[in-house]
């Protein structure tokens, strides 16, 4: 999602908006060069308790340790000076291949130079359980495998001889302090320190230190294997050898393999691009408490230069309906239900309601900070930390929150005794707000309206509720809630339509907005109503870039910030999924397949994408993209499987 501050951010976040509008305007160009590597051309690798962003020249560009809302180690993303590390031949920056490892979020990389071949693997890597974990302790009960707390990255020569090249040069604390180090007396290990932060570096090769980096090359021949691995606890993982390291690889393999053999990844040609938004999305979410990050970064723009950049390494209670609804469709109850049991923990408001956003260990305060020194990445600034929109008012999260407990309890067929107290809190948060104006789902900076999709997901929540009573047994609460349920549709229904009979974004406005197809997804009308109809076809001829849906018209919405935005990832998925609900099969498909051609080298999606250049924008990579593709997915799938019994 789109994150602005509200209107009570920090006085600092308010300087720098300041600030950044009287700078000279960046190039409004994805294309520019640069030197910073374009966002889709990262790899993601992850251990469900962090992850990390590797650069096509063998380059880590983005880690946080031990946590993904930590700060960074490595932070070239957002300044090329904010830490980095390499491992990879020498003088040789493009390779010949990269993929990842079938079934995996482990990266090979092959590389040929004047002299031979070598292949690198890159994994966060995770094996059996040794024991309690220390360094981020669970509240859910801890699983089978779990975190080395280590990158462990081996190089292996397969013909000729190739000259590798190791440089760790860490930048604690979003680049603001450089690591002290300190070299083992076998030259093999090093430790570089920054207040009471620590990482440990072992290879096989010889170190050096230079300055503020430790350093070492050697020269492989075909057959040998060398390995350097990282790692920031004491009590982590870290192999001794390179037969050590490539069995922590080959355990890794193993764990997400036997991960993905649980889920159902349909026999169709959308499958791939499913088992790659699966692993993800998996990737994105935070093992010891079942939550999810929006996405892996903080501040990749929205607008190129421009200052759309925020911080989403926590966990919004709208994604978790979109997370439910793609977990059991995948048949990996064991994460829906871990994410239920994250959000029955969560603390709520004096008034029951649950707050839009949380920290990934439940955590409610996520005060947004401005980090000046960083340059951000090509320039964009500001560069944040925290977001100042979790205290927002969005009177969608009620629905949100009820539909996903719906969603868990249909398919469990129990409604657990812990989340009755949640069902009742959001069904009358909702009664109580749906007739106030708000900020909206996309968190608008200018003044609270009457959005349509905010009324719309307050009619889900007591829709949902009505349906929870009924299946706890209550049926008076049940038929209260209903009630409330008709009256918000009614409203909605004569005040939030065109005269074409379009939904419009807000109740004063014509203008579109891509949150209304959601009246399609939840279904708030019938496939078959005109009315849907209409707002679905609105918006995939007026609201579109070349095919691609704008969230909004930037110039036609009062959201507190200048510039273009690109077209938004999970807006044209949400098209393709409502363009099948309304019968509109054969479009959703040429929809579907623009936007498979579009992912990133290695399929993964970010917030936007921007149709003039081709190229991705926004954090990375995006969940809610990747669970927009999955339900899609299965949108077309089960139209064509209907449409082939039907004849």
């Amino acid at each position: 999602m789109s994150i602005t501050p509200n209107q009570h951010a920090s006085n600092a976040s308010d300087e720098t908006s300041a600030a950044a509008a009287a700078r000279p305007a960046m190039p409004q160009s994805a294309a520019a060069r640069s030197p910073f590597t374009p966002i889709a051309n990262y790899g993601f690798l992850s251990n469900c308790h962090t992850g990390a962003l590797v650069a096509p020249d063998g380059t880590v560009d983005w880690l946080c340790v031990p946590r993904f809302d930590s700060s960074s180690v490595f932070g070239a993303l957002l300044d090329r000076g904010a830490g980095s590390f390499r491992f990879g031949p020498f003088g040789i920056t493009v390779p010949s291949d990269r993929i990842y490892e079938p079934g995996t979020n482990s990266l090979v990389t092959s590389w040929k130079t004047p002299t031979g071949w070598i292949v690198v693997r890159d994994a966060l890597t995770m094996g059996p359980r040794r024991g309690k974990d220390v360094v981020t302790p669970h509240t859910r009960p801890p699983a089978d495998e779990d975190a080395d707390h280590a990158l462990v990255r081996t190089a292996m020569c397969t013909g000729g001889t190739v000259e590798i090249d190791l440089v760790c040069e860490p930048a604690f604390d979003y680049g603001r302090v450089p690591g002290e180090w300190t070299l083992g007396a076998d030259e093999h290990r090093a430790e570089a320190r920054a207040g009471d932060q620590t990482i440990q570096l072992q290879t096989g090769m010889l170190l050096g230190i230079e300055g503020g980096r430790a350093r070492a090359r050697h020269v492989l021949r075909a057959g040998e294997t060398v390995f350097c691995a990282l790692a920031w606890s004491e009590h982590a993982r870290i192999p001794s050898n390179a037969e050590e390291a490539v069995e922590q690889l080959d355990a890794t393999t193993t764990f997400w393999r036997d991960w993905l053999a649980r889920a159902m990844i349909p026999d169709h040609e959308l499958g791939p691009l499913i088992q790659r938004s699966a692993l993800a999305i998996k990737g994105l979410t935070y093992m010891p408490t079942g939550a999810a990050v929006a996405a892996l970064t903080t501040s990749l723009p929205e607008t190129p230069g421009g200052e759309r950049n925020w911080d989403y390494r926590y966990t919004w209670i709208r994604d978790s309906t979109f997370l439910l609804r793609a977990l059991h469709y995948l048949l990996l109850d064991w994460e829906a239900d871990e994410f239920m049991q994250f959000m029955a923990d969560l603390d709520r408001n004096e008034d029951g309601g649950l707050q839009i956003m949380y920290g990934i260990d439940g955590r409610r305060d996520l005060s947004e900070s401005v980090r000046e020194d960083l340059s951000g990445y090509n320039g964009a600034r500001p560069v944040r930390v925290g977001n100042a929109a979790f205290d927002q008012r969005q009177n969608d999260v009620f629905g949100a929150a009820l539909d996903t407990v719906l969603l868990h309890t249909s398919h469990s067929q129990r409604l657990p005794r812990r989340l009755w107290p949640l069902v009742q809190a959001q069904a009358e948060c909702a009664s109580a707000v749906w007739r106030q104006p708000d900020q909206g789902i996309w968190e608008a900076r200018g003044e609270p309206r009457h959005y349509v999709s905010s009324k719309l997901m307050c009619w889900v929540a007591l829709d949902r509720a009505a349906q929870l009573a009924s299946i706890r047994g209550d049926t008076e609460l049940a038929a209260s809630w209903a009630e409330t349920a008709s009256e918000i549709k009614s409203d909605i229904l004569e005040h939030g339509l065109d005269k074409r009979g379009v939904l419009r974004q807000h109740y004063e406005t014509d203008a579109l907005d891509a949150s209304t197809l959601l009246a399609a997804i939840f279904g708030f009308l019938p496939g078959s109503d005109p009315r849907l109809r209409a707002t679905v076809l609105a918006i995939a001829d007026e609201l579109s870039e070349n095919g691609f849906v704008l969230r909004y018209r930037t110039e036609q919405t009062d959201d507190g910030l200048p510039g273009k935005e690109g077209t938004f990832v999970i807006c044209s998925f949400w098209l393709v999924s409502a363009l099948a609900i309304v019968g509109e099969t054969l479009r959703a498909r040429a929809l579907m397949e623009r936007l498979t051609k579009v992912a990133s080298p290695l399929g993964l999606y970010a917030e936007e994408y921007d149709v003039e250049t081709g190229r991705h924008l926004g954090n990375f990579p995006q969940a809610f993209s990747h669970l927009a593709l999955v339900e899609a997915a299965a949108r077309i799938i089960v139209a064509e499987g209907l449409a082939e019994v039907a004849g």
